[in-house]
């Protein structure tokens, strides 16, 4: 039975442990405490060096209590700004949240916490279980950083879980879009903006009128591009030499990410250049697409798991990414699952604790489903 009080305990101490991208060490020292008291050997590979950062994955090994083939739970370490000094919050509604100075971090603590509460269930009740991997990831936020640097040949799980979309309980993700980042550059010549501006060529107005000519947002229903950082120029009174633009596409279909980059990229060349400027687009592929079929196993297991519960599974698409558009770029069939959390990446978010709970629910009823 899952001890809800211990549950929300162990919850407030991660969202209360600063893990910021790139600095997850003492949410990675808290998780090694807390499976070495139980036994268990954490082990922490090498991408803190490939990050820039003081902590690699983290990888749990969970020996099986019955002959069946091992399951892959993932959830990462990390979250967004503002993210430290988070003092959680706990309303006569059963709502937590921050103080509202900060993230709250269920983005993705409530995953962790529902893993190791799990976990505790399991050994309560020796309750039959595969062989588990867990898999703590780092740098999420910054394009699932993290899950790329992974080694994924240390895994033997053909199937997984990742707990990382904002729907409540029951809702199973099994379509998210490929993403590339976009990096656009132009190059000018400064002048005196006052004195001699006609000899100089301004880089800010030029990516403007080239971005004026090119989509931005919605482009079908699969289908988005943004623009989301401009820095150019070096004073006001210089005629700026430089701009530079970061934005991204994505796509639910490889050949719409193509085509739509690929178009991004040469209105912005052509608008920058036909005014005298020079222009460079760099493309970089962050991570494929999940199109999963919903009949297949690792999906039927998690509806199985969650009519159990009487959650009213529902199979759906996001627009956003996970570790599980890595975890299933490397053949492991992955499915990415509902956990609760609401307003992440902003200091109005919050969880509720029935949610928390319904969580710990599914992952042991998801095991149990393993075990059939």
């Amino acid at each position: 039975m899952v001890n809800e009080k211990r549950l929300v305990d162990l919850f407030i101490n991660l969202v209360e442990t600063d893990s910021t991208s790139r600095h997850e060490s003492r949410i990675r020292d808290l998780l090694i405490r807390h499976f070495k008291a139980r036994g268990l050997n954490p082990e922490e590979d090498g991408a803190a060096g490939i990050l820039n950062g003081d902590s690699g994955n983290l990888l749990v090994r969970v020996a099986g209590s019955a002959d069946k083939p091992p399951v892959l739970f993932a959830a990462h370490m990390d979250t967004v700004k503002p993210g430290e000094g988070v003092k959680a919050v706990i309303g006569d509604d059963r709502i937590i949240r921050s103080q509202g100075d900060t993230i709250l971090g269920s983005d993705d603590k409530a995953a962790i916490a529902a893993l190791l509460e799990a976990y505790e269930v399991i050994r309560e009740e020796q309750i039959p279980h595969p062989p588990l991997e867990l898999l703590f990831t780092a740098a999420e936020e910054q394009g699932l950083m993290g899950a790329k640097a992974f080694d994924f040949n240390l895994l033997e799980s053909k199937l997984a879980y990742v707990l990382d979309d904002n729907n409540d309980p029951g809702t199973i993700v099994i379509k998210s879009p490929c993403q590339n980042e976009i990096e656009y550059q132009v190059q000018g010549r400064a002048a005196h903006a006052g004195m001699n501006p006609e000899d100089g060529i301004n880089a800010i107005q030029l990516a403007a009128q080239a971005l004026a000519q090119m989509p931005c947002g919605r482009i079908d229903e699969n289908t988005t591009c943004n623009f989301g950082i401009i820095k150019g120029g070096l004073a006001r009174n210089i005629v700026a030499p430089h701009c530079r633009i970061k934005g991204e596409a994505r796509s639910h279909t490889r050949e719409k990410l193509d085509q739509l980059s690929e178009h991004l990229k040469n209105t912005f060349i052509y608008e920058v250049e036909k005014r005298g400027g020079q222009a460079q687009v760099h493309l970089e592929f962050l991570y494929p697409e999940v199109a999963l079929e919903p009949e297949e196993e690792v999906v039927q297991r998690a509806v199985r798991a969650g009519r159990r519960l009487g959650l009213n599974p529902r199979l759906a698409a996001t627009g956003g990414g996970s570790d599980a558009s890595v975890i299933n770029g490397h053949g492991i069939r992955c499915v990415n699952l509902g956990v609760g959390m609401k307003n992440v990446h902003t200091t109005g978010e919050y969880i509720a604790i029935d949610h928390l709970v319904q969580d710990v629910k599914l992952i042991l009823a998801i095991i149990e489903e393993s075990c059939r």
